[in-house]
Protein backbone atom coordinates (compact mmCIF):
# COMPACT_ATOMS: atom_id res chain seq x y z
CA UNK A 1 0.00 0.00 0.00
CA UNK A 2 1.36 3.41 -0.97
CA UNK A 3 1.25 6.46 1.22
CA UNK A 4 -0.97 9.23 -0.16
CA UNK A 5 0.42 12.47 -1.56
CA UNK A 6 0.76 14.93 1.29
CA UNK A 7 -1.40 17.99 1.89
CA UNK A 8 -3.97 17.24 -0.81
CA UNK A 9 -6.89 16.65 1.53
CA UNK A 10 -6.84 20.25 2.73
CA UNK A 11 -8.50 22.99 0.74
CA UNK A 12 -7.01 26.30 -0.32
CA UNK A 13 -7.81 29.54 1.54
CA UNK A 14 -10.27 30.38 -1.23
CA UNK A 15 -12.08 27.09 -0.69
CA UNK A 16 -10.83 25.50 -3.91
CA UNK A 17 -9.61 21.91 -4.14
CA UNK A 18 -5.92 21.03 -4.29
CA UNK A 19 -5.05 18.87 -7.29
CA UNK A 20 -1.67 17.14 -7.62
CA UNK A 21 0.33 18.60 -10.48
CA UNK A 22 2.12 15.26 -10.96
CA UNK A 23 2.20 11.74 -9.59
CA UNK A 24 4.77 10.31 -7.21
CA UNK A 25 8.29 9.89 -8.56
CA UNK A 26 10.26 6.70 -8.07
CA UNK A 27 12.63 8.30 -5.57
CA UNK A 28 9.67 9.55 -3.51
CA UNK A 29 8.34 6.03 -2.88
CA UNK A 30 7.85 5.35 0.78
CA UNK A 31 7.04 2.13 2.57
CA UNK A 32 5.59 1.53 5.97
CA UNK A 33 8.02 0.55 8.74
CA UNK A 34 8.56 -3.11 9.60
CA UNK A 35 7.89 -3.48 13.31
CA UNK A 36 9.84 -6.44 14.71
CA UNK A 37 7.93 -8.41 17.34
CA UNK A 38 8.61 -11.55 19.36
CA UNK A 39 7.91 -14.85 17.60
CA UNK A 40 9.32 -17.58 15.39
CA UNK A 41 11.89 -16.14 12.96
CA UNK A 42 10.26 -14.50 9.95
CA UNK A 43 12.17 -12.22 7.55
CA UNK A 44 10.99 -9.97 4.75
CA UNK A 45 13.00 -8.74 1.78
CA UNK A 46 12.60 -5.09 0.77
CA UNK A 47 13.77 -3.89 -2.63
CA UNK A 48 15.86 -0.75 -2.34
CA UNK A 49 17.08 1.77 -4.85
CA UNK A 50 19.34 0.21 -7.44
CA UNK A 51 17.70 -3.20 -7.12
CA UNK A 52 19.51 -4.18 -3.93
CA UNK A 53 17.69 -5.97 -1.12
CA UNK A 54 17.33 -5.12 2.57
CA UNK A 55 16.48 -7.92 4.98
CA UNK A 56 13.92 -6.82 7.53
CA UNK A 57 12.89 -9.01 10.44
CA UNK A 58 9.16 -9.23 11.04
CA UNK A 59 9.46 -11.70 13.96
CA UNK A 60 12.48 -12.86 15.94
CA UNK A 61 12.95 -15.02 19.03
CA UNK A 62 16.74 -15.01 19.48
CA UNK A 63 19.31 -12.28 20.06
CA UNK A 64 23.08 -12.11 19.89
CA UNK A 65 23.88 -10.87 23.41
CA UNK A 66 27.31 -9.43 24.28
CA UNK A 67 28.59 -9.44 27.87
CA UNK A 68 30.65 -6.25 28.42
CA UNK A 69 32.56 -7.84 31.32
CA UNK A 70 33.95 -10.75 29.27
CA UNK A 71 33.55 -9.23 25.77
CA UNK A 72 31.99 -12.51 24.63
CA UNK A 73 28.81 -12.78 22.59
CA UNK A 74 26.37 -15.66 22.66
CA UNK A 75 22.97 -16.43 21.22
CA UNK A 76 20.14 -16.17 23.74
CA UNK A 77 16.39 -16.72 23.53
CA UNK A 78 14.26 -13.58 24.00
CA UNK A 79 11.47 -14.02 26.53
CA UNK A 80 9.83 -10.58 26.40
CA UNK A 81 10.26 -6.87 25.71
CA UNK A 82 10.53 -4.97 28.99
CA UNK A 83 10.60 -1.35 27.79
CA UNK A 84 10.95 0.69 24.65
CA UNK A 85 11.82 4.38 24.99
CA UNK A 86 11.08 5.04 21.31
CA UNK A 87 7.32 4.72 21.70
CA UNK A 88 4.99 3.79 24.58
CA UNK A 89 2.73 1.93 22.16
CA UNK A 90 5.71 -0.17 21.01
CA UNK A 91 6.31 -1.04 24.66
CA UNK A 92 2.74 -2.25 25.07
CA UNK A 93 2.81 -4.26 21.82
CA UNK A 94 6.31 -5.65 22.38
CA UNK A 95 7.97 -4.10 19.33
CA UNK A 96 11.78 -4.26 19.31
CA UNK A 97 13.69 -1.22 18.09
CA UNK A 98 17.16 0.12 18.80
CA UNK A 99 17.38 1.06 22.48
CA UNK A 100 14.64 -1.31 23.65
CA UNK A 101 15.30 -3.33 26.82
CA UNK A 102 14.62 -7.06 26.40
CA UNK A 103 14.60 -10.01 28.81
CA UNK A 104 16.77 -12.89 27.57
CA UNK A 105 18.11 -16.16 28.98
CA UNK A 106 21.39 -14.33 29.67
CA UNK A 107 19.64 -11.49 31.53
CA UNK A 108 18.41 -7.99 30.72
CA UNK A 109 19.89 -6.52 27.56
CA UNK A 110 19.61 -3.32 25.53
CA UNK A 111 19.14 -3.69 21.75
CA UNK A 112 22.00 -2.08 19.80
CA UNK A 113 21.02 -3.06 16.24
CA UNK A 114 18.06 -1.95 14.15
CA UNK A 115 16.09 -5.22 13.74
CA UNK A 116 13.64 -3.84 11.20
CA UNK A 117 16.53 -2.89 8.91
CA UNK A 118 19.35 -5.28 9.84
CA UNK A 119 17.35 -8.50 10.15
CA UNK A 120 19.00 -9.47 13.49
CA UNK A 121 18.81 -8.43 17.13
CA UNK A 122 22.19 -7.55 18.65
CA UNK A 123 22.14 -6.58 22.32
CA UNK A 124 24.44 -5.69 25.22
CA UNK A 125 23.83 -6.98 28.74
CA UNK A 126 22.85 -4.31 31.25
CA UNK A 127 25.12 -4.28 34.32
CA UNK A 128 23.32 -4.57 37.65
Amino acid sequence: MRKPMENLRKRKLTGGRRVPFRGRRGYEKDGYPTETVLGAKKLANKRTRGGSLKVASVKLDTASVMDPATHMAKKAKISRVLSNSANRDYERRGVMTKGAVIETEAGRARVTSRPSQDGVVNAVLIQK
